[in-house]
């Protein structure tokens, strides 16, 4: 932290007290104490505490009544409540409250400091990144491009979260970015000189991304014939990002939290205690509080992760930012592909801006690439983009032939090839590729959903995806 906090805590108990208070001192906080919620009600209006570290139970009522009613007024006061082990639910019930973190007792020095140094960063964020709306607009960050207000506040709100180490929980639709984001994240923080690990939640059965997550020594499974360090061991002293995080088995989830809570992992089938040192960044594409109620993401690990939410625009929502990001990955491609393409027709400009891109980021780039492997001359015109924005997307049902898009030159008829050189057969795992990646962009990104819809699982798409780079690039 950038100064000392001062810290307000309410607890009853003389001797944690007396612990509490050592070990924050000893982090350099400024601590005040209050034994009642009336006494904490008077101590936060007058000391203005940066943070508040409360216990539940309290001689004059529970903590979570003085929590809420503080969250009434709207009092911008981060609260971290201490709760015992068998009351987890009264720590969910506080963070829906409006509590930004939970202490399960007992708790050491290290998780106590860190989780009110957490607290007190994301306060100080949230009043920076409000005080920098005024700021000069950046071209990007990272390997992020575009100058909408959009992404000016992504931008902001990244620079201002790599000082902590805090849990950052990035959201939005597929292909918005989200790991360029984390890795920007990772490159403007304190860790950047450590790894960054990426692990894919989504794209393995749970034994293998348990595997994967915390390693496994030889014998702990057919096929283990030797021991394995996992993302927990090459990711210390930097950030691992998980994503796709609530694909995540339940299972699984458990022994992650505790990883977070502890900083320990156990790889499969060892008994023995690991450490780690380890920022965490997830994402997902679905909405995290659903997958909540659904049962299928633990709400304490929702909480535990979600201290510091990144939001990735679509880019519908990215007013200015398309032909910026178009010319950018134009530029990428033709080098990429040692083209002699030199640029964007007027027009083809104007029918890149008409289009939806439900794919965001990711369908642009691939279209902007196909474009430039695809096209006859030296510049792009409105009808390659046509033609290229509709093989993205047709898909046709099981039995029916496929329409191709009409030629790039000339208005040809619909049945005729793409280009007037090009043979009509393509290669299978093009046309699979377009038949996915049309049904994923016809359900909103939603890759869970277009898997339903194709009958497969969606770590066979993630698996496929993977394959149809290498195929592109080779």
């Amino acid at each position: 932290m950038e100064t000392p906090a001062k810290i307000l805590l309410v607890e009853d108990s003389p001797s944690l007290v007396r612990t509490y208070v050592a070990q924050l001192e000893k982090g350099g906080h400024v601590v005040e104490t209050a034994v009642t919620i009336s006494e904490a009600q008077q101590k936060r209006a007058t000391s203005r505490p940066d943070c508040v570290l409360m216990d539940l139970q309290l001689p004059d009522g529970n903590g979570l009544d003085l929590l809420q009613s503080w969250n009434g007024l709207e009092i911008d006061l981060p609260v971290v409540v201490i709760t015992a082990n068998g009351s987890m639910s009264s720590a969910i019930d506080a963070m829906r409250a409006g509590a930004c973190d939970f202490l399960v007792k007992p708790f050491g020095a290290e998780r106590l400091l860190t989780t009110v140094a957490n607290a007190v960063d994301k306060a100080r964020l949230a009043r920076t990144v409000e005080r920098l709306v005024t700021t000069a607009p950046k071209a990007g960050v990272g390997e992020m491009i575009g100058s909408s207000k959009a992404m000016q506040a992504v931008y902001q709100t990244l620079e201002m979260s790599a000082a902590s180490d805090a849990s950052v929980f990035i959201q939005g639709e597929s292909g918005t970015g989200k790991e360029l984001a984390a890795r920007a994240l990772h490159k403007l923080s304190n860790r950047a000189k450590g790894p960054f690990v990426a692990l894919n939640c989504g794209a393995m059965a749970r034994d293998l991304l348990e595997s994967e997550l915390f390693g496994h020594i030889k014998g702990a499974f057919t096929g283990a014939t030797s021991d394995r360090a996992g993302a927990a061991a090459t990711a210390d002293g930097g950030t691992l990002f998980l994503d796709e995080i609530c694909e995540m088995d339940i299972e699984l989830q458990t022994k992650l939290l505790r990883f977070i809570q502890l900083g320990e992992y156990r790889r499969v089938g060892e008994d023995k205690a690991r450490v780690a040192n380890i920022r965490f960044v997830c994402a997902t594409n679905q909405h995290p509080e659903q997958a909540v109620r659904d049962g299928r993401f633990r709400e304490d690990l929702f909480y535990r992760l979600h201290v510091l939410p990144v939001y990735m625009p679509p880019l519908r929502e990215r007013n200015g930012d398309l032909i910026e990001l178009a010319d950018a990955l134009l530029a990428k491609a033709i080098e990429t592909e040692g083209s002699s393409v030199e640029g964007f027709a007027p027009d083809a400009s104007a029918a890149i801006a008409s289009h939806a891109w439900p794919g965001n980021v990711r369908e642009l780039e691939n279209t902007i690439r196909r474009l430039v492997v695809l096209c006859p001359g030296k510049e792009i015109t409105a009808d390659m983009v046509h033609a290229a924005i509709g093989q993205s997307t047709v898909v046709a049902p099981a039995g029916a032939p496929i329409e191709t898009p009409p030629a790039f030159a000339g208005g040809s008829p619909v049945n005729t090839p793409v280009f007037p050189d090009m043979e009509d057969t393509r290669p299978l795992w093009e046309i699979e590729r377009d038949a996915i990646e049309g049904t994923i962009s016809r359900c909103d990104g939603n890759i869970q959903l277009a898997a339903r819809k194709l009958e497969i699982s969606p770590s066979t798409i993630y698996r496929k995806r993977e394959g149809w780079d290498r195929k592109a690039s080779a």
